[in-house]
């Protein structure tokens, strides 16, 4: 039952004929899972904290970076490097300290995925790994759970519910992945801060939706919202039968891009009087923050890439070190007498270095 504090809590809930006390103590009773504590992931995490969701579980093995804090609204400047799940656990304990919050300070897995949601009602992806997505998607099948899938790039967002009574998955939409390496990042193209509180709002509504098995849940539709416009389209697609998920498989979808010669920071600076530092990431990247060197942008070098023919040596550095290694392994075939790396995990990793 409730006590009196819940029942004025959730007193505009049980007003509610569809929902009531009943649904509400449904709310009370379920337990949801929430890949990932970032942009998608703060958004979902505090409606459904609001809601009454008895139990929430967060799962992330990262820490607040003063870049999140754009739409990662769940954080402060006082959590900046602090593990999210613990200050996600801080700031939701504030809003509803009735509700329990399950932290998980690790990377979902093949060897914790199954276990973790066999405690769980539903789960939520809200990651911005593409082998993260597949993953769930394929426990969330072997384990009987809907899922309920967020992505958003740029101004453009899409939403979900997969494997909602054995119906559609993520893999009757893209059946095989692409390599990362082709799929750029919030770090390496931006995304507007409102939009994943947007789409991170849609889909805690289809976990309500789901657990008060209430209106249309988005099962065999997609929702893709486009900010700019202030529009969305609803996109039907049908379950692949052909499709069987048997077993989990470790994705490692960054193979690709990986190079063999790459430069770890440190490195560079022992010896950086040896090296053309070339920062090929775009002008407002490069404005924002930048550890010196030329500057030529990756689109720019690809066209033209003689003008960095009389240079001896040459480290190549971005965001995350994927598109600087892409750039190694595209143009190993020429300026033979040319050696040349990538930056291992880009300004990133280096910009941890000089702090």
């Amino acid at each position: 039952m409730f006590t009196t504090i819940e029942k004025e809590r959730y007193s505009r809930h049980t007003l509610l004929s569809e929902v009531g006390v009943e649904g509400q103590q449904k709310l009370k009773k379920a337990r949801v899972l929430v890949i990932g504590c970032g942009g998608l992931g703060c958004p979902i995490l505090q409606y459904l904290a609001a809601a009454g969701i008895g139990e929430l579980g967060i799962i992330d093995d990262d820490t607040v970076a003063l870049s999140n804090l754009q739409r990662q609204i769940l954080f402060k400047e006082s959590h900046v490097g602090m593990p999210k799940v613990e200050a996600a656990q801080e700031v939701l304990n504030a809003l509803n300290s009735s509700i329990k919050i399950q932290i998980y300070s690790e990377r979902l897995s093949v060897a914790n995925a199954p276990n973790l949601f066999k405690k769980y009602d539903v789960i939520v992806e809200g990651s911005d790994s593409f082998s993260t997505k597949y993953l769930a998607n394929d426990a969330a099948v072997l384990t009987g759970k809907p899922l309920v899938f967020g992505s958003i790039f740029k101004f453009e967002g899409q939403v979900s519910v997969f494997n909602y009574k054995n119906g559609p998955t993520y893999r009757c939409l893209y059946p095989e992945p692409v390599a990362e390496a082709d799929m750029p990042t919030c770090s390496e193209v931006g995304v507007l801060g409102i939009l994943p509180g947007i789409i991170g709002m849609f889909q805690a509504n289809e976990v309500v939706k789901i657990i008060l098995d209430l209106g249309n849940i988005l099962s065999g539709k997609l929702l893709i919202y486009n900010s700019l416009e202030a529009s969305q389209m609803l996109l039907p697609f049908n379950k692949n039968e052909s499709i069987e998920i048997s077993e989990l498989i470790e994705l490692d979808l960054s193979c690709s891009i990986h190079s063999a010669n790459e430069m770890d920071y440190r490195d560079f600076k022992k010896n950086k009087n040896t090296y053309t530092l070339i920062d090929i990431r775009s002008k407002p990247e490069r404005e924002t923050s930048n550890i010196g060197g030329l500057h030529i942008p990756l689109d720019q070098l690809l066209k033209k890439p003689h003008q960095i023919a009389e240079f001896d040596a040459v480290v190549f550095y971005c965001a995350s070190g994927k598109r600087s290694a892409r750039v190694v392994n595209q143009l190993q075939d020429l300026f033979s007498e040319q050696k040349r790396y990538s930056l291992k995990g880009g300004i990133a990793e280096a910009l941890k270095v000089e702090d």
